[in-house]
């Protein structure tokens, strides 16, 4: 189905028109009818950020992520998981598959998602979750409504990667549900202080979660036996094409058996897909996520024996593509974190020129225009300053000059930039100041958290991956919340990779 009518997709995109943005919204989609209640999700409760302190005390006290993950993962081949890590699904040399990043809000930006994930995600074998299941701590208590309720109807299994968010349960909720995992037994944190502060998993309660997993409780959409995830980092197996997934954890950190299981499974001689829980490029920037034991994730990435084609990360909530050149050949860095959380500013990316990336090869969704826009449109409202309101051409045009580009979609006439519209854009981080005001780097840490909203359009997005023996195939897929994009999910990326 996809590939009949990705060209039309193409067609339908916020690349080609703003109805294919969701700004001309005719019709709310279905997604509303999934939803178990309407309550929002806000990041703004106290509850909420004290849920989520292990962030604060891990960066100021010190992270113990990498002891705990090796605990989980010794426990797990204690129970009989394969030794490699691997899962072995019989995928044969050609499949498809589907992965989302940073999801599970529960909120309507999810469930937004849902039906055009469903339609354009026909015939896919599984589908993968990378980074932040559950917000806003990983509870095992809250998977029912923010992944069982959500994903009820996709017929595949589900992979997933731990984000931070995941971790600030211990891992407990995530290794209870995706690999079937008793809970750990306490032990004393080495730190007093970071003992103290640290929050504690949250005990599951088992008939809830018995209950919850009743929604995806087909055979179909069940991992067993050599297909069963076996811990918080794997590698699917298939004659094409390895996915080695890795945990990055709270601080973006990969400890030293992890390492060397990596360093293991990059010498198999098969192409290679990297999914992460954190991006390696991002907002113009190079986060290459440091080893324990030395050197990066990004330069087992850039080994040519290793044969990696792409890395895929979560945890920003929107979609980028960097094609980064490497000596012969090209590896595309990809962030795919709009599967349901809050969205990520994209107007704060400044011209892209890291490691050699050309602006007009550069790819992000929402448009940087559409992302001023929408925030512009936010805090008008907030403020009471009607002035600071800019249209979707207004917008465009505003970051186009800034950045040195010519706008990504046409724009209906000529757009004269004036001295409000600059201003509009500086205060919300697209236009430098005169003097240094890291604005942008505030709003992506802060303003867009705070943010977060319950109505189309929503600048959503998913990834369908298509495999071959020669090829493979990503291609970002929008989710508006409108009717119209449910019906046929617009196409805002494709790119195809040579994996002989």
């Amino acid at each position: 189905m996809v590939d009949i009518t990705a060209e039309r997709g193409k067609q339908l995109s916020s690349r080609v028109s703003e109805e294919g943005a969701g700004w001309s919204c005719q019709r709310i989609g279905t997604f509303e009818r999934l939803r178990p209640h309407r309550r929002g999700f806000t990041w703004l409760s106290p509850r909420t950020l004290w849920r989520s302190r292990n962030e604060v005390v891990a960066k100021l006290l010190g992270d113990p992520s990498g002891q705990v993950r090796e605990r989980w993962v010794a426990a797990q081949r204690g129970r009989g998981a394969d030794p490699g890590l691997r899962v072995r699904p019989g995928l044969g040399t050609s499949f498809d598959f589907l992965l989302l990043g940073d999801t599970g809000e529960g909120d309507a930006s999810q469930y937004a998602v849902v039906p055009g994930m469903l339609r354009a995600g026909e015939g896919t074998a599984f589908a993968i979750v990378a980074s932040d299941v559950v917000y806003p701590a990983g509870s095992g208590n809250e998977y029912g409504e923010k992944f069982f309720r959500p994903y009820q109807d996709y017929p595949a299994p589900i992979y997933a990667i731990p984000g931070n968010h995941d971790w600030y349960d211990g891992l407990g909720g995530f290794m209870r549900v995706f690999c079937d995992a008793p809970a750990l037994r306490p032990r004393p944190d080495s730190g007093l202080l970071r003992g103290l502060l640290w929050r504690k998993p949250e005990a599951v309660d088992e008939a809830r979660l018995a209950e919850a997993r009743k929604l995806r409780g087909r055979p179909s959409q069940r991992a067993t036996g050599a297909a069963a995830q076996p811990g918080p980092y794997w590698v699917i197996e298939s004659d094409s094409l390895l996915v080695v997934g890795v945990d990055t954890g709270i601080r973006n950190a990969v400890d030293r058996r992890q390492a060397a299981w990596l360093r293991e499974v990059s010498r198999d001689p098969r192409p290679k897909i990297l999914v992460t829980g954190k991006p390696v490029y991002t907002a113009n920037v190079h986060k290459p996520s440091p080893l324990e034991d030395g050197g990066t994730i990004d330069d087992i990435v850039r080994d040519p024996a290793h044969r990696y084609v792409a890395v895929i990360g979560g945890d920003v909530h929107n979609y980028q593509r960097y094609p980064v050149r490497v000596g012969d050949r090209v590896i595309q860095y990809v962030v795919s974190g709009g599967g349901g959380a809050f969205m990520h500013a994209t107007h704060t990316i400044r011209r892209v020129d890291v490691a050699g990336v050309h602006e007009d090869d550069f790819r992000c969704y929402p448009l940087r225009g559409d992302s001023l826009s929408f925030y512009s449109h936010i805090y008008a409202r907030r403020l009471r300053m009607k002035w600071l309101s800019l249209t979707p051409d207004e917008a465009a045009c505003v970051t186009a000059q800034h950045v040195g580009n010519t706008p990504v979609r046409p724009v209906d006439g000529p757009v004269r930039i004036t001295r409000r519209m600059r201003w509009a854009a500086r205060l919300l981080g697209a236009w430098p100041w005169p003097f240094r005001l890291p604005v942008d780097k505030v709003f992506q840490r802060y303003l867009s958290e705070l943010s977060d909203w319950d109505t189309p359009p929503f600048f959503k997005q998913f990834l369908r991956l298509s495999v071959t023996p020669e090829t493979l195939t990503i291609r970002c897929f929008a989710a508006t919340g409108c009717l119209a994009q449910e019906l046929e999910p617009p196409v805002e990326d494709e790119v195809v990779i040579s994996l002989s």
